[in-house]
């Protein structure tokens, strides 16, 4: 015999037991102040809770307190016998009005103090606005029955995880919060995308359900606690807007049978070079500082990430949750000064911790082992930076910026000797160890020799164009010019 019955209000006066209410010897309601409860026009007496709501210090407080309450309630009329000034249409149990589901820490003390005082203790089942709506909209013949409903309160609304599937927003109490859903909801869908707005009969038998435009969601005529906005799936391709998952369904619909041969027919190692000019113009982009264009480059480089990610996924190898899964498990292993208890002072402690925890997680425990893990493939500046710093990790460094430079002038000596000797290969050999030397230079001194030689470049660049301006202006040409007439125009550049 169930001597506490707990009625999980979800859609209130929407299929509300009230039969069962009304039989019960003692009645309790979560609050008198909500508008359910208000709607719900309970005949009889009912205590509720609301002055435990203010008097209780914490939500433990609270729930002990409810919870005592209610099985004293119901160790009363199990002990008191008969009793004839109760009506006769009364049972001998209590019941309990929650608005939505039950708390699960209230019922974890609900049971504790119950299982004690040997009090049967029954939920009774939910029934939440959301699908209360959803049933009725069916009704209307909206949507098909074969969509699985997921439910999303309106001021918890962030994002949407996936737009092929059918979402409910409940608690569209306001404009104001139809607004604030309207704008998350334009992230992913087009302002014309047909919705369904759910707002409580005046009667409270079912849900009315109207046929909306997104657009049209904060401009209804009215609003309630219980109004539910009903958003049906969307093909994903056929959004203007697109997640990370729109873009793999896309590369695997190009890669299908019946998609774009060229496409079908890469491998990784087609797209090597694809992936290396995709990086390259990120980076130019950057320097450009062109946020538009950032924008478009870093989506042809994700692109690229993509295809290789789906050729895996068709050898069944991994997916683009187990990159993801790698990368972010990688990241806070090597941040433990963010999410573990390891103490930091400065960016210079995080790079000495990475290297640290790279090399356990690598299991590297020789520096040639640490080298071998620097890619053959890096451009040969970064390589030598890479290499040079594996070194130094272990001491075998110069000093200073300072103690390194001569080395530059004795490998530019040596290059000298190579040259007057006429054999290519010792040429190349000691123009190398140049290049070697100017990198430990410019990695002493905290500066990227890739950076370093682009500006240079790039200065280069601009003054040859200009001193060709120059020229032009006085009406020459290189062709016509000695290379000392060259070098005044050069020199007058350079002032410029």
């Amino acid at each position: 015999m169930t001597d506490l019955y707990i009625i999980q209000a979800g859609a209130a006066e929407l299929g509300f037991p009230r039969a069962l209410f009304l039989q019960a010897e003692s009645r309790f309601v979560q609050t008198a102040e909500h508008p359910f409860i208000k709607r719900l026009h309970l005949e009889g007496n009912y205590v509720t809770m609301d002055d435990l709501y203010e008097s209780c210090g914490d939500f433990d407080e609270l729930n002990r307190c409810i919870a005592g309450r209610l099985v004293e309630a119901a160790e009363f009329i199990s002990s008191s016998g008969y009793n004839e000034t109760v009506p006769s249409d009364c049972k001998r149990f209590v019941v309990y009005v929650t608005l939505g589901r039950v708390n699960p820490d209230l019922l974890a003390a609900i049971h504790d103090i119950a299982d004690a005082g040997k009090v049967n203790v029954e939920v009774g089942p939910f029934i939440s606005f959301a699908e209360a709506a959803y049933s009725d909209a069916l009704s209307y013949g909206h949507l098909n029955g074969q969509e699985i409903l997921t439910e999303l309160p309106a001021n918890r609304l962030v994002r949407i995880p996936d737009t092929e599937a059918l979402y409910a927003i409940t608690e569209i109490d306001s404009p104001l919060t139809a607004s604030d859903v309207k704008l998350t909801l334009s992230e992913y869908y087009p302002d014309e995308y047909e919705v369904y707005f759910a707002l409580p009969a005046p009667d409270g038998s079912c849900y009315e359900v109207k046929t909306r435009k997104l657009y049209e969601i904060d401009r209804m005529s009215a609003y309630d606690a219980a109004a539910v906005l009903l958003v049906p799936p969307a093909n994903e391709l056929d959004l203007p807007r697109h997640s990370v998952e729109g873009l793999m369904q896309m590369m695997r619909r190009l890669r299908a049978p019946g998609g774009c041969p060229w496409d079908a027919e890469q491998t990784h190692e087609s797209l090597k070079k694809s992936l290396l000019e995709e990086c390259w113009e990120v980076i130019d982009a950057i320097d450009r500082n062109d946020p538009d264009d950032l924008c478009e480059e870093l989506g042809d480089l994700l692109l690229q990430i993509a295809f290789h990610v789906v050729i895996e996924e068709e050898h069944a190898a991994f997916s683009l949750r187990d990159v993801a899964t790698g990368i972010t498990n990688k990241m806070i292993f090597r941040h433990p000064h963010v999410f573990g208890n390891v103490h930091v002072d400065n960016s210079d402690e995080v790079l000495v911790n990475w290297e640290v925890l790279k090399k356990q997680e690598k299991h590297q425990q020789t520096v040639a082992s640490a080298m071998d893990s620097v890619p053959k493939s890096f451009p040969p500046l970064l390589r030598a930076y890479k290499i040079q710093k594996k070194a130094a990790d272990v001491g075998f460094d110069w000093d200073s910026a300072e103690e390194a430079l001569p080395k530059v002038h004795e490998e530019a000596d040596e290059v000298m000797e190579a040259i007057s000797e006429g054999d290519r290969a010792h040429i190349e050999d000691e123009i190398g160890d140049l290049f070697f030397a100017a990198v430990n230079v410019a990695r002493l001194k905290k500066v990227d020799p890739d950076l370093a030689l682009t500006a240079a470049t790039d200065k280069f660049e601009k003054r040859f164009k200009l001193t060709e301006k120059l020229m032009l202006e006085d009406g020459k040409r290189f062709d016509d010019m000695t290379l000392a007439e060259m070098d005044e125009y050069w020199e007058k550049a350079k002032k410029l």
